[in-house]
This record gives C-alpha cells, sequence and structure tokens, in this order.
C-alpha cells in the first residue's frame, strides 16, 4: 500500500508541528512538506506531490486565499482543506476560499491553549486527510485503503486512552510507553453486502417535500447540485450538511448566490415555503413540525446522534413521520452511517430515494450503508443528481 502525502502550509511554526505529529503518528499518512505561506507553498509544490494541503488563510507574503486563485492559474488540482478560524468573520473568508475551490475546511483550536486543545480536532484532521488526500491519491495510481482504515485508527486509540483513565495515573504513564511502541491498527476491511430488500408499506405519491442529508465532501457537491437546480422546482428543500456552528449562515449565503432557489439558514418556528431551500443550523438538529395552518421548521439542541448535531438521521426520521409517501429523500457523500437507517424508513413508508453513487463520493459512507439498508431507490452520480431531483419533483408535483 501506498502512503498518503499531506503538505501542511501554515505562519505558526507551532501549528504546523502539532498538526504534522498528528498526520506523521497515523498509519499510511506522512508529511511530505512544511510551508510557511502561499508564496512558499508554491516554491515547494514544484519539487513535492501531495495528496492533500492543509491550508492556513491569514499569512504573511501570500494569504490562502491569494494562494487559492494562484492556484487556479497554476492548474493545481490537488484539494485544498483550509484550515480556519472559528470567529464570524472568518466563516465569511472561509465560505470565499470554498467558492475559490477549497475542498473543505477544519476550525483549529484558537487561544493560548492551543497545545492542549489540538486533541479536539485531530478526528477532523485525519477524517479529512483521508477523505480528499485518498480520492485524489487513488485518482492518480495510488493503492490506498479506504477512509475508514485511518479513521479506524482514531477510535482505537480513544478506547485505549478510556482503559488507561480507568486503570489510573501511574499506570497511564507505563501504558503510553507500551501504546507508542505497538499501536494496535489491525482493520478489517468490511466486505460489500447485497442491499436488503425493503416493500414499501405503500406507492411512492406526490412529492410535498424534499430531504438532503450530507457529509464528508458536501460543501462542493452541494454547490453543485444547487447550481444547476431546476429555477421551477416548487417543493421545499431542507438540508443537514454536517457543519459546526457559526458557519452554516456563510454557507447558506454562499450558496443563496449560486441557487437560482432561495436559500437561508433554517430558523426556528418559521413556516416552510415552497420552492426555498433551508440549511440546517450548526449545532441543531432540524426537523418538521407539522400544524393546521402549515409545516414550520423545528430546532433542537437535543443529545447528537451518530456523533452528529445536527444529524441527518433526525430530519430524515421527522420526514418519514410526518409525510410518509409524499417525499423525496436523498442521502449523498459522507463518512460513518448517519441518515442511513432512517432514509431506509423514508423508503419503507413508500418516499422516494435517491443516493450518490460511489464513483463521484468523495467518502462512499453514509450512501452506501443507507444502500446496503434498503433505503436507496436508485444510486446517482454527482452530475447528475439535480437533474435527478429536478425531474421526480416535477414529475410527482402535488397539483
Amino acid at each position: 500500500m501506498d502512503e498518503l502525502s499531506v503538505m501542511i502550509c501554515d505562519d505558526s511554526a507551532l501549528m504546523r508541528n502539532l498538526i504534522g505529529r498528528i498526520v506523521d503518528d497515523t498509519e499510511g499518512m506522512s508529511v511530505c512538506g512544511k510551508a510557511e505561506n502561499g508564496l512558499d507553498l508554491i516554491e515547494k509544490l514544484k519539487t513535492t506531490k501531495p495528496d492533500v494541503i492543509l491550508l492556513d488563510i491569514e499569512m504573511p507574503k501570500m494569504t490562502g486565499i491569494e494562494f487559492l486563485k494562484k492556484r487556479k492559474e497554476l492548474r493545481l488540482d490537488v484539494p485544498v482543506v483550509i484550515l480556519s478560524s472559528v470567529a464570524t468573520e472568518g466563516a465569511a473568508v472561509t465560505m470565499q476560499c470554498i467558492e475559490l475551490g477549497a475542498s473543505d475546511f477544519i476550525t483549529k483550536p484558537g487561544g493560548t491553549s492551543v497545545t492542549l486543545r489540538i486533541g479536539e480536532v485531530t478526528k477532523d484532521i485525519i477524517e479529512y486527510v483521508a477523505s480528499y488526500g485518498s480520492a485524489y491519491a487513488i485518482m492518480h495510481g495510488k493503492q490506498i485503503p479506504e477512509p475508514e482504515y485511518y479513521t479506524h485508527q482514531i477510535k482505537l486509540k480513544e478506547a485505549e486512552r478510556a482503559v488507561i483513565q480507568k486503570k489510573g495515573e501511574e499506570a497511564a504513564k507505563s501504558a503510553s510507553i507500551r501504546s507508542t511502541e505497538a499501536m494496535p491498527t489491525t482493520w478489517f476491511k468490511t466486505k460489500p453486502k447485497e442491499p436488503v430488500v425493503i416493500t414499501p408499506e405503500r406507492e411512492g405519491g406526490k412529492i410535498e417535500i424534499i430531504a438532503i442529508g450530507i457529509s464528508t465532501g458536501g460543501p462542493n457537491a452541494l454547490r453543485d447540485v444547487f447550481k444547476a437546480i431546476d429555477p421551477r422546482l416548487k417543493q421545499p428543500i431542507l438540508v443537514v450538511q454536517h457543519m459546526p456552528a457559526g458557519f452554516t449562515k456563510e454557507f447558506a449565503n454562499s450558496l443563496n448566490n449560486i441557487c437560482p432557489l432561495q436559500v437561508s439558514e433554517a430558523v426556528d418556528g418559521e413556516p416552510i415555503l415552497n420552492g426555498h431551500v433551508y440549511i440546517a443550523p450548526g449545532s441543531y438538529h432540524m426537523f418538521v413540525e407539522r400544524k393546521p395552518l402549515g409545516n414550520f421548521i423545528k430546532l433542537s439542541q437535543d443529545d447528537p446522534r451518530n456523533g452528529h448535531r445536527p444529524s441527518c438521521d433526525v430530519l430524515f426520521e421527522s420526514i418519514a413521520k410526518n409525510f410518509q409517501n409524499r417525499a423525496l429523500g436523498v442521502i449523498m457523500t459522507g463518512m460513518g452511517r448517519d441518515g442511513a437507517a432512517q432514509i431506509a424508513e423514508m423508503r419503507k413508508k413508500g418516499a422516494w430515494t435517491l443516493g450518490q453513487d460511489q464513483a463521484t463520493s468523495i467518502v462512499y459512507g453514509m450512501p452506501k450503508v443507507a444502500f446496503e439498508m434498503g433505503g436507496v431507490q436508485k444510486q446517482v452520480p454527482l452530475r447528475e443528481m439535480a437533474d435527478e431531483i429536478s425531474k421526480l419533483a416535477r414529475d410527482h408535483l402535488l397539483a
């Protein structure tokens, strides 16, 4: 197997070293270079071929945004994941980076305790490097494991830490020494499963609402879908994109600039209007409440489901309950299984369902599990997703 090569570009030597350590400590990944700013990065890319770049935004000499503009000129296709500030102004700049071609972003910890808090983003760093780097590496002929191989190592380390904490501080010291010498990284690739056959309780009806669940790879995938969606589409669309608080409003604004339909961050209690796209706010579950006067958005900060808030399962569960066969569910690129169980429930109730196909998913995790559980009627490549959604919505419009 080949290794994933990672380039880190950040003006902070501390951040470069901390992130570099996370990458190098993950079996199957290695840092191929470090750069202090965009100019330095361009020079290093002349002699180094990474599978993914982790890029800071605010840097001297050449910022992350300036690099992304230059990247287009130089026709560099290596995926870029932004290392973003959590600040509100950082969210707007981060979305500008997405518009300029960045694949996704990670919010790095701020403040003076960054060394202690770097563990908060370890999972994100490994997941995003694995997801975007693997897709690029495979496209360029490398033999790379599935992204889950890398994230499985995080789970093993978390489990080990939990055991160590129970043993006590003294045992922890000796155990931590042993763990660095022989960290178990055994990972068993899951075999493809034949999809479960679901017999819907009723035939598909008129589509009153559309629900989309998406995660890793989502920012650019949703841009592709919404810039090509039918401007005459009548049904409302509710979207759960796994994204941290503080960024979803800017993300909705970014989509609104390219989508022929109105796109906004969802607000608790607002009526659901036809032809409108609602993005679930970061850190809030989104679901539908039906009242005599119409359908309304409801938000909650109940516990995360499948490790996520917002959760695709929460939205799909609400749609299955309130609309049964009068809905369209769509599950797209993402790691894990969030949304799979409840889009299968939607299908059981008779709803129409689509899943993104393996070839065009940055991570074929969520749509794969949904397909295996019988929740996907049809698998669709990303380039055809907007047309497929639009056609189903037109053909099954409630008069």
